[in-house]
């Protein structure tokens, strides 16, 4: 009996052995957690790179893609036809308004001329038999030696020469103008292109242009503003839509060239269209330049810049302490306790490697640009200040 109380009171076979472990586990958990806690007590806090917002005087300025266009330009067509009998310029040559470009042949206009001259001499000789039959049939009818019908017939072959009168002076005209178009001119300064036909060739109204005559200074450069954009011109300056372009206060406008130089001229606003295009939802502006040396080409793609006339003074940080979520744009603050702040911000354009901060930064607050992958909000930092600081 001793033996069998006993042996009830007692735990099973392999009991006291998994019982040992369990409380060896436990005891080891317990003592790796102390042992963080005192690692993260003892640890020194991240460091981190700051730099400080700081203010700047910033001309805004906003960018567009242009299109040169020539004040005038015009394909050169002749107006009559015939023989190409010379020409006077060369291909790309520069001319002055009034110059001789080419000459048709002449010979068939001046032989015309000559005809529609005769024809008016035979007209006013036949204005002259039909006055001097009118005055006998009048003076015949007064003696009623003629009837009525015979006068009123003079009277019509009088105004019927008087019409043919009338027609040769015009038919003189004409051929005046006809032999005048035998010869060409330039209608205003400016550079030919190529020239399409050679002397002997047959030209004519219904043919091809003979060149094309582009002016090259002053031109205008015309480009688009969304309905954001235009409002936000107008609002800025003051005026209205038809008197931006010609109000004093009108904006500078820049251009860049095709090859990435600043043309070293200043644009002005010469026209503002009436409406926004329904289709894309912008308007056409015109800014003319004087192009003094001939560096923008009619057609010529360029970048065009209208500028602020006063500086404004804005906050910048650089754009490596930018951040964004879902909630939008945020950077880390490290406020005078050397502990991060979670901040978000307002941006605006950026400046070379900054970004300007419209709302959420005052100057002279830190920014976290270097370690944001090892800190969060909350935590201490030991923050030391970039190398580098913008704005100075």
């Amino acid at each position: 009996m001793f033996s069998a109380s006993l042996s009830s009171k007692l735990p099973k076979c392999g009991q006291p052995r998994a019982f040992g472990l369990h409380l060896a586990t436990v005891a080891l958990i317990g003592m790796t957690q102390v042992a963080m806690a005192q690692d993260q007590g003892n640890a020194p806090p991240p460091k981190v790179s700051i730099a400080a917002a700081y203010t700047q005087e910033i001309t805004d300025e906003a960018v567009f893609i242009g299109r040169a266009e020539a004040i005038n330009k015009v394909d050169i067509i002749a107006r009559v036809s015939g023989f190409l009998d010379s020409k006077a310029v060369e291909d790309g040559a520069q001319v002055s308004s009034g110059d001789l470009l080419f000459t048709i042949e002449p010979d068939l206009y001046e032989a015309t001329l000559q005809a529609r001259k005769a024809d008016l001499d035979q007209a006013e000789a036949n204005l002259e038999l039909a006055k001097v039959d009118l005055a006998r049939k009048e003076e015949l009818y007064k003696r009623d030696a003629t009837p009525e019908s015979e006068r009123d017939i003079a009277r019509a072959n009088e105004l019927v020469a008087e019409a043919q009168v009338k027609a040769a002076h015009a038919a003189i005209r004409q051929a005046e103008l006809d032999l005048s178009y035998t010869e060409i001119h330039a209608p205003f300064a400016g550079r030919l292109g190529r020239i399409e036909t050679s002397v002997g060739d047959v030209v004519g109204p219904n043919n091809p242009p003979l060149v094309n005559l582009v002016s090259e200074a002053p031109i205008y450069v015309n480009f688009s503003l969304n309905e954001k954009q235009f409002t936000s011109v107008l609002q800025q300056f003051g005026e209205n839509a038809a008197s931006l372009a010609e109000s004093s206060k009108s904006p500078n406008v820049h251009v860049t060239l095709p090859n990435g130089t600043e043309l070293d001229e200043t644009g002005t606003l010469v026209f503002v269209d009436n409406r926004i295009d329904p289709l894309t939802g912008a308007i056409t502006v015109r800014a003319q330049f004087d192009n003094t040396a001939r560096l923008i080409l009619d057609g010529a793609f360029v970048n065009v810049q209208i500028e602020a006339l006063e500086p404004t003074l804005q906050v910048l940080v650089p754009q490596a302490a930018l951040q964004r979520d879902q909630r939008g744009a945020f950077v880390l603050v490290v406020n005078d306790k050397q502990m991060v702040e979670q901040r978000y911000i307002t941006t605006g354009d950026t400046v070379g490697t900054a970004i300007i901060v419209l709302d959420g930064l005052r100057e002279g607050e830190s920014v976290i640009v270097e370690g944001l992958q090892r800190v969060r909000p909350g935590v201490a930092v030991d923050a030391v200040v970039a190398s580098e600081q913008p704005g100075e």
